[in-house]
């Protein structure tokens, strides 16, 4: 006689949230997740170049050892996510991996700038990606979990107020800290993380979930795959997310080379570039979540992404600089904003309800693939255009490079607001 498989005991969809009057201050604890999280990764990716600099002089190597974030954003949340839907303790099923994250990640950031040498600096350094990785999976699968749908847009952009905050703050505090001590920018930012990221496991309580049989837990191994099998619309928003990442990783390596050696304007022409960019993030995180709760998300990020897209397209006829760009810049930068914003609350709208950790852990390696796609690409297009385009020195290819993704997956986007449409009608009214 044949034996049934072992099976075992796993989580399936939680109850229904509260109603959304009584989850307004639930979206400012969990941005403060965000917030945390924004510091820490902004202090690794303006400080630590200089401390492996004092290492090595190949910048090659350097590089490298920083590009090693994408590997941990792509292998560890597909793991992660959906280890975090088959678990089930008195903490819920998605705190705990965000407990057993926390004191690791702070303790790899505080301890970053203290090794001796270059290797033992990288060891650290990936220490911290991968605790990084794996807090933010189950953190991102919080939202929809707790969050009614009629919030996800204005959660997102709380979400994005506080990583505005956390980008300032970073920059600008850890440049003072650095001059003064310099491991200063890690202590602080790992007491930042301690603070921030722990007060979302201490201060949030998950609801009750039901519990049902599975299969094996290899099968949740493998809910990732079987998610993009069975939910278009789930490969749909990764394909789009992935364009998405890849753009802004590609314009963060090389907008500052662009403007300081393309259009030979100095330093601080730069700064007040990227000052106007993140205030258009900044007024992008404030109304966007507004107008998509009323109009949809899909529709006001389709109608961003066109200005998103042809505005980057665009740049690429700048053969010198002149004051008025700003005016230019910065509708760009709250449509581009916008798109970022709102993109996970589309998600969390269409993803299926039993396998959120696996999705959110997917959505989540679009990251990794674009910390490596968006760079490489934007940087063989100003390499290949180069002679071609020698007023700028190549570095106007980098607009058409990152504009084009935008612009192909606006059908994709399209039928994703379609689709919450449809999602709204079988639902109805919140």
């Amino acid at each position: 006689m044949s034996r049934s498989p072992k099976r075992l005991a796993v989580v399936s969809p939680l109850a229904p949230p509260l109603p959304a009057a009584g989850q307004r201050p639930l979206i400012w604890t969990l941005g403060l997740g965000a917030f945390g999280l924004a510091w820490s990764i902004t202090t690794v990716a303006a400080y630590l170049p200089p401390l492996l600099g004092s290492f090595t002089s190949s910048s090659t190597l350097i590089g490298l050892v920083l590009a090693a974030e994408g590997a941990f954003a792509f292998f560890v949340p597909l793991l992660v996510g959906p280890m975090s839907d088959a678990t089930q303790t008195s903490l819920g099923r998605r705190r705990p991996y965000m407990t057993l994250a926390l004191v690791p990640m702070a303790a790899a950031l505080a301890n970053v700038a203290f090794m001796s040498t270059f290797h033992a600096t990288a060891l650290a350094l990936f220490a911290f990606f991968f605790a990084y990785y794996v807090y933010e999976p189950p953190y991102r699968g919080l939202y929809p979990d707790l969050l009614d749908d009629s919030l996800f847009g204005r959660a997102q952009g709380v979400q994005h107020l506080f990583r505005g905050a956390a980008l300032g703050g970073a920059l600008v505090g850890g440049g003072f800290l650095l001059a003064l001590w310099e491991p200063a920018p890690f202590v602080l930012a790992a007491g930042v993380v301690v603070l921030a990221c722990g007060a979302v496991i201490v201060f949030v309580r998950e609801g009750p979930s039901l519990v049902r049989e599975h299969e094996r837990l290899r099968s949740f191994l493998a809910a990732p795959w079987r998610v993009v099998r069975r939910e278009r619309n789930v490969r749909r928003f990764l394909i789009a997310n992935t364009a998405w990442e890849a753009t802004f990783a590609g314009m963060r390596t090389f907008v500052v080379l662009y403007i300081i050696d393309g259009l030979d304007q100095p330093l601080y022409v730069s700064s007040v570039v990227l000052a106007v960019v993140a205030g258009g993030y900044v007024v992008a995180a404030v109304l966007s979540g507004l107008f998509a709760d009323r109009f949809g998300l899909g529709n006001v990020i389709l109608g961003a992404s066109w200005v998103y897209g042809l505005g980057l397209l665009t740049a690429g006829f700048a053969q010198s600089w002149h004051w008025w760009y700003y005016a230019w810049i910065a509708p760009v930068a709250v449509a581009g904003g916008t798109v970022m914003t709102l993109s996970w609350g589309l998600l969390f709208k269409l993803m299926p309800e039993t396998d959120r950790g696996a999705v959110t852990g997917l959505a989540t390696t679009t990251k990794g693939i674009g910390l490596v796609v968006g760079p490489l690409a934007a940087g063989a297009a100003i390499d290949i255009f180069g002679p071609v385009l020698s007023s700028t020195d190549g570095y106007a290819a980098l607009w058409p490079a990152v504009a084009i993704p935008v612009l192909a997956v606006i059908p994709l986007v399209a039928l994703l607001a379609d689709a919450e449409k449809v999602r709204g009608r079988e639902t109805g009214p919140a």
